[in-house]
Parts: structure tokens; sequence; C-alpha cells
């Protein structure tokens, strides 16, 4: 089995004004990059609700956020020519894009649907795995690095699901 490399993106709302404002990668060979992203000038929607979810607020983002320019190039550095699935795909790819076209920088990763590498199989085991998978990250933060290590420890628990003669532990250890 092949584990995809999965990418998460937190942002400063849900709407169309929102933009990135950080970045979490669970590579196939178990690397991580999580990166907080400092809000370009203009960048300056914000919603609550969102912040209440990801619970990143705008000062820590303002202390503790990189360049978006270095983000894209960590990014692509990080990501080297691989492709990156996203559950979110329909919003993770926009804010990448934005991120990506305010700082510059051309991306050098592609990023498709999470659905694309998913068995019939394993889209009916996909609610309940995750919330089981999940319940194992109890008090961990709703964060990009958390959630996309979340959701590829969801692929590797139904794909091994579906191919019961290979040992979870085995394909979890490569």
């Amino acid at each position: 089995m092949q584990i995809p490399t999965i990418i998460d993106v937190e942002a400063s709302g849900f709407g169309s004004y929102s933009y990135p404002i950080e970045v979490g990668v669970s590579r196939r060979d178990g690397a991580r990059f999580c990166r907080l992203i400092r809000p370009y000038p203009d960048w300056t929607h914000w919603d609550d609700n969102a912040q209440k979810l990801h619970g990143i607020t705008r000062e820590h983002l303002r202390q503790r956020g990189v360049d978006g320019h270095e983000v894209c190039l960590a990014l692509n550095e990080f990501l080297a020519n691989d492709t990156a699935y996203s559950d979110g795909w329909v919003v993770d790819h926009p804010w990448l894009i934005r991120l990506f076209a305010r700082a510059g920088v051309t991306m050098a990763f592609s990023v498709r649907a999470l659905e694309y590498v998913l068995s019939e199989a394993q889209m009916e085991l996909w609610n309940s795995t995750k919330n089981n998978v999940l319940s194992q990250f109890n008090g961990h933060r709703h964060r990009a690095s958390t959630d996309a290590e979340i959701i590829q420890q969801t692929y590797i628990r139904t794909h091994a699901s579906n191919n019961p003669a290979v040992p979870i532990q085995a394909v979890i250890n490569g």
C-alpha cells in the first residue's frame, strides 16, 4: 500500500474573503510539516467562529506567523513535486492558490481531493474510522498538522480494514 501525503489548511474564516493562516502536511514517509502564516497587510477578514474552531488568534499569527513567501518556499522543498491530498480540497486548494499567488511563488506540487485515492469500501468506513482515530487524539487541538495526521491515519486504517491479510501495524510502520 502506498500511503498518501496529506495536506490540511486552517483559515481566517469560511467564506471567499478568508485566507490561509496555517498549513500542515503529513508526508507519506511520516515526515511532518507545520507553519503558521503571518497574514499579509491586505488580508484583513477574520471570523471569530473559525478562531473558536482552530484556536489561533490574530495576535498569535502576528507574533509567531512566518512570512507567506518563506512558507511557500518551504512547502515546495518539503513536497518536492509530490501530490498531496486534502479531505477539504474545495477550500484548501483555493487557499493554497491564494497564498502562492500573493507570495509570488509557483507551486511545485499538486493538491488533489482525497477521494481520488479512496476506494468505495474505504469511503463507507471513513466516518466511523475517523471518529475512532479522533478519540485517540483527545485533548489535541484542531490544527492543520494534527488534522493531516488524523486523515492519514484514517486512510491507513480504512485500507487495512479492507485488506485483513495485512496487519495494521505493518501498514503503519511501512
